[in-house]
């Protein structure tokens, strides 16, 4: 009983109500003050290392690829208990969405696999990148790679996606185009629709709070763009190479 309930606590679906209040509810001089957000950030980190993921803003512009695939080899928050990052609308969205003719799926930043789990239950072929060493009996094909370099050749799977990935993601135009190139048919990305705040709780380097910003980067000519339960849902259409 207390796992359910706990698991509704930190759902990405109740995570961003909360958001949403404290984002947009709130006086930028409450919202962004450190006395203010610490017990949120006790309560997130679970009471480790607070210090340090308060002023992880502060070295944004300087970390590098190195340092940032450590820190989210050794994350270990709330979140990391969730399922999916992915709310409960967009899982379905994503899945009821998927181009009529995709067989092969490749979800790039793939977590515990929970998406791919549940796309393999509905018969697609799944594989999944991330940065781990290893995954302990996924259940699909998984390979260690940054999403500014994805080691598969133009167009190898039906279907690329990405959920709350690129805001993490230094060379996050890089990875942009590198989901295009190894997409044959459609690219479907999911990012969170958030303001920037030097308190946020997590450690996102890019901020969408209007869905140009995710349109811009993706820049797909045939796209649809949605924003689902807090959360941007952007669905791009690889255009036919003749």
């Amino acid at each position: 009983m207390f796992k359910k309930i706990r698991q509704f606590f930190i759902n990405r679906s109740f995570t961003n109500i909360v958001r949403y209040i404290i984002d947009n509810l709130l006086p930028p001089v409450i919202r962004d003050s450190r006395c203010f957000m610490y017990p949120f950030y006790c309560f997130v980190f679970k009471g480790k290392n607070i210090r340090e993921n308060m002023n992880f803003k502060s070295k944004l512009y300087q970390i590098t690829g190195k340092e940032l695939e450590k820190i989210y080899q050794d994350y270990d928050t709330i979140g990391t208990e969730r399922f999916t990052d992915l709310n409960r609308k967009s899982l379905k969205y994503i899945i009821n969405n998927l181009h009529s003719e995709s067989k092969t799926v490749l979800d790039v930043g793939c977590g515990n696999g929970y998406l791919l789990k549940e796309l393999k239950k509905a018969g697609y072929q799944a594989a999944g990148v991330d940065v781990f060493d290893s995954m302990e009996d996924p259940g699909f094909e998984y390979i260690k790679a940054g999403a500014e370099k994805l080691p598969f050749s133009d167009s190898s799977f039906d279907t690329v996606i990405s959920t709350h990935t690129l805001e993490h993601i230094i060379d996050i135009r890089k990875a942009a185009e590198e989901l295009k190139r190894v997409a044959a048919k459609q690219v479907i990305s999911v990012v969170p629709c958030q303001r920037f705040n030097y308190y946020t709780l997590d450690h996102h380097l890019h901020f969408f709070p209007r869905k140009e910003m995710l349109e811009g980067l993706m820049d797909m000519q045939k796209h649809t763009i949605r924003k689902i339960g807090g959360d941007w849902v952007y669905t791009g259409y690889v255009e036919i190479k003749v």
